[in-house]
């Protein structure tokens, strides 16, 4: 491993800054590649096979491009397909982003647990063989929303996101099934866009819950592998790519995610395999 190591964090948008956020605090020392595959989303349009048959030849193309010595999946549609696949491929260290439905069971007094993801998340055989193995004596709720992500990164790039449009696809998450009864106490965040919208959550939620957003315990799992934090190192760089090509967001945005270091910008040279531009 390089003295000063390399991170590459890949999402299928801007959802992953949550996560690089985090990851960034537990790693001030590294350089970071951050990768929004934008020309592919959203990932929940995709079949299963498509989004494998993109994701895994476009990491392949990023770790000869890059060389990181971790990657981090900050997706979780595309943590639940490919991982194995990309463990399989390549000896790079992998950390996945799935739906925190063991702390969220473990935490819940009420013991009414809702899953909030994309449409594919929730309806994967992974989620609910989580469900089975973690839930213990919870009830856990399934929703899938259609259009939170989309309306994390419009709100992300300051376009006006009306409150009606958030709170529809947060409603089915909060179950009651009589005024005096138990009633949900816990939501578990399954895609990195939402902790984008955490504070509007917070607002239009119908009664307080607690968002369980997993980014944190990915961060810790990133410092655990690369053996902690060794201090920070000024001269660690920081890079955006868009797969679309087009330009990343202005610094203002992006500071914030990573650390308050300038992101550099990236030559145009296209990938062969994917399309890739960066």
């Amino acid at each position: 491993m390089s003295v000063i190591p390399t991170i590459l964090v890949f999402d299928s948008g801007l959802g992953g800054l949550t996560v690089l956020r985090e990851v960034v605090r537990a790693r001030p020392d590294a350089n970071y590649v951050y990768v929004a595959d934008d020309a592919f989303f959203p990932y929940g349009q995709h079949s299963e096979d498509a989004i494998i048959g993109r994701v895994v030849p476009l990491i392949g193309e990023l770790i000869d491009r890059h060389a990181p010595d971790l990657v981090v999946i900050a997706c979780n549609t595309a943590s639940t397909l490919v991982l194995a696949h990309l463990r399989a491929a390549y000896r790079v260290p992998f950390v996945g982003t799935v739906p925190a439905i063991k702390p969220a069971c473990a935490r819940s007094v009420s013991k009414q647990v809702s899953v909030l993801g994309t449409r594919g998340t929730v309806q994967r055989e992974y989620t609910k063989a989580l469900i089975r193995d973690f839930a213990k004596d919870c009830a856990v709720t399934l929703v899938g929303s259609a259009h939170l992500a989309s309306l994390a990164e419009a709100s992300l790039g300051g376009d006006p996101v009306a409150d009606e449009l958030i709170r529809a696809e947060i409603v089915p998450c909060f179950i009651a099934a009589s005024e005096a009864g138990p009633r949900t106490d816990t939501v578990v965040l399954a895609c990195t866009h939402y902790p984008l919208l955490r504070q509007r959550l917070i607002a239009l939620a119908p009664w307080p819950v607690e968002w369980i957003d997993p980014a944190p315990a990915i961060a810790r799992r990133v410092a655990n592998l690369l053996n902690g934090v060794a201090g920070c190192a000024p001269q660690a760089s920081a890079a955006m790519i868009m797969t679309s090509g087009r330009q990343p967001p202005p610094a203002r945005i992006l500071l914030p995610f990573f650390g308050e270091r300038l992101v550099a910008p990236h030559s145009n040279q296209r990938l062969p395999q994917a399309g890739l531009h960066c």
